[in-house]
């Protein structure tokens, strides 16, 4: 389920540097946004492409605690992800390592940070680094713009359901 929204994903992989840059604002406050990122029931919900089954084997969302999760997409293939949560400050930041366990040993240390805006809005902001400009190519290149996009409208709808009519 997707919901119509005037909030554009923003995702800049600057030529010759190893790193991707998301940017996203919601309507919906940093503490219900943040929570949607902690919560393992709502990530379920809304991270990764439309049409995948999410099955989370492990979100221990505190600093050194670790996550792994697999994507089943619509014809059985399994994509199967991990990191390790290192800073968590509530509604401000989180700091981890992901890793596709397709592509074993690249790893990227990625940073979210929560800004509130106020009148209950909430600006996102990504940036992963990864270990070459290869790396970074790869995960562009496979998908990363329709996965987020695609994701971040699910989580418009999830937002939406606490908001009153």
């Amino acid at each position: 389920m997707t919901t119509e929204t005037t909030n554009p994903v923003t995702i800049e992989a600057p030529e010759g540097l190893p790193y991707v840059d998301i940017e996203r604002v919601f309507d919906a406050p940093v503490a219900a946004v943040f929570d949607a990122h902690r919560d393992p029931e709502k990530v379920k919900r809304w991270l990764g492409p439309n049409g995948y089954d999410m099955q989370i084997e492990r979100w221990d969302f505190r600093p050194q605690g670790g996550y792994r999760y697999v994507h089943v997409d619509p014809d059985g293939g399994r994509w199967a992800f991990n990191g390790t949560f290192h800073s968590i400050r509530e509604n401000e930041l989180a700091v981890q390592t992901f890793e596709f366990e397709g592509a074993p040993d690249v790893v990227s240390i990625e940073s979210m940070t929560f800004e509130d805006l106020g009148d209950g809005r909430t600006r996102l902001r990504g940036h992963a680094v990864y270990p070459s400009l290869e790396a970074r190519d790869a995960m562009v290149e496979h998908g990363m713009a329709k996965g987020v996009t695609e994701g971040y409208e699910r989580l418009d709808a999830l937002l939406a359901e606490r908001r009153p009519s």
